[in-house]
């Protein structure tokens, strides 16, 4: 456990986040290796279906992690005040909702899949593709859920590095799993689903194993099972709202997706190619955010507002030195990437058209990553401050943008339009995000030296 309301918040920052990042690039590295084995070894229109679907399981997953996300805030909050029988009790009522809402959206995700993917437009040569992935990792959001929660526990405490040791080992099972599924048994993209779910179940309970033993902080008595409403809707309140939050947001990523499937199958595949790249890219960004909540949770537990504000600069400085350090790598190398997800053995033609639209895309996306790193600092601490339902103003300014360009710019100006929809949403975020950061704050007793009222020296008590 480490408690972050004590020493510099620079150290604090990165101590936490790099265990934390480690972490998101393995989670990365496995969704990458879906897609990578996909498209060397099934092709481009296998590449097209499995890519197609990554709207709409941000739009379902992201809502299931937004909701452990926030159901781990008052965690952090209870671990700052030091009232550990508070924290058992706020995980007991986890238990349950998470149960059921892991239950009500696996089942109404399995059912509407294939409506899902006929409402997006999905062409009729990359659907069953498309359809044998996704209800697979539909399948799995029980596995997602267990695994989200818990290592959202254990940040919460201060633990980055225990859920990152595990990450690490399903990641790598994940890709012998891959090859086996997909190269030995032929079991095609459904393969690669199936290794993924099996992966997430194995972190899952890895982690659930090591908290029973290891904290005794977590050991819950009958009375912290009880389902109690002033718990339970504490939890809802900041749980939901960031669910809601990520769903809006992948709204927004529906629509141009939607837009994207009009284009073909040599754009679709650019546009999974490219965003798998930028994915790893801004992993960084992801974890400043979780670190952001974790960071600001903390100190507002243990009344230090001031300290918020500290860690944000600390976290800034960490975030724009990234970006411009990861322009100038994906500017030289963006292109050379997408290759590893393209079988060089198809029409050549096509190939290099995939490969010089991911490279527009991805050096137009990376030339706003502190507009994007802004999104999440601000959006995470904001959540952490305790003001989970205006984060969703951010997801609503996204949606509104990248729908603006998927419905009326994409059709007018092709696959240039979809390159500057994410740098617009993250704009536009960013402008509801700055004031509403500092008015959280303000609520939470901070007030910045610039406008504290000067008293002279001589007439100080």
């Amino acid at each position: 456990m480490k408690d972050m309301t004590t020493g510099s918040p620079m150290r604090l920052v990165l101590s936490f986040m790099l265990p934390l990042l480690l972490g998101m690039v393995f989670q990365q590295f496995y969704n990458m290796v879906d897609t990578v084995v996909v498209g060397k070894f099934l092709g481009v229109k296998a590449l097209a279906g499995v890519g197609s679907t990554g709207s709409i399981n941000f739009l379902v997953l992201g809502l299931c992690n937004g909701i452990c996300a926030g159901f781990a805030i008052p965690v952090a909050q209870k671990f700052g005040q030091r009232d550990f029988d508070g924290l058992r009790k706020f995980v007991g009522n986890m238990i349950w909702l998470s149960v059921f809402f892991a239950a009500a959206i696996t089942l109404v995700t399995t059912v509407l899949c294939r409506q899902f993917l006929v409402w997006m437009n999905t062409p009729e040569d990359t659907f069953s593709y498309a359809y044998d992935y996704i209800f697979l990792i539909f399948l799995g959001i029980p596995a997602t859920m267990l695994y989200n929660l818990l290592s959202g526990i254990l940040r919460s405490l201060g633990d980055s590095r225990t859920p990152l040791y595990f990450l690490v080992f399903s990641s790598l099972l994940n890709v012998v799993l891959d090859v086996v599924f997909i190269l030995s048994f032929h079991m095609g993209v459904a393969g690669a689903g199936w290794a993924t779910l099996l992966s997430q179940l194995i972190s899952g309970l890895l982690c659930l194993g090591y908290m029973a033993k290891y904290f005794p902080i977590l050991r819950l008595k009958r009375e912290d099972l009880k389902l109690d409403w002033s718990y339970s809707s504490r939890l809802l309140m900041m749980g939901l709202p960031m669910g809601m939050q990520y769903s809006i947001t992948a709204m927004g990523s529906i629509l141009l997706q939607t837009a994207v499937n009009t284009l073909g199958a040599s754009a679709m595949a650019a546009m999974t190619a490219g965003s798998k790249v930028s994915n790893f890219a801004v992993c960084p960004f992801d974890a400043i955010g979780s670190t952001a909540a974790t960071f600001a949770g903390q100190n507002i537990g243990a009344a230090k507002p001031e300290r918020v504000h500290q860690g944000v600069r600390a976290a800034s400085v960490i975030g724009i030195v990234y970006s411009i350090a990861i322009f100038g790598v994906l500017t030289l190398f963006g292109g050379n990437l997408t290759t590893l997800f393209l079988d060089k053995g198809e029409d050549t033609a096509a190939v290099e058209s995939i490969i010089q639209l991911s490279r527009q895309f991805l050096i137009i996306n990376a030339l706003f990553y502190i507009p994007l790193l802004y999104v999440n600092l601000l959006r995470f601490t904001i959540q952490g401050l305790g003001f989970s339902n205006l984060a969703v103003g951010a997801g609503v300014f996204e949606m509104v943008a990248r729908g603006v360009f998927g419905l009326c710019l994409v059709p007018f100006f092709g696959f240039a339009a979809v390159c500057f929809a994410n740098p617009a949403a993250w704009v536009m975020a960013d402008v509801f995000l700055f004031p509403a950061y500092y008015a959280c704050l303000k609520k939470r007793g901070y007030e910045p030296r610039s406008v504290k009222k000067h008293v002279p020296r001589c007439v100080q008590p």
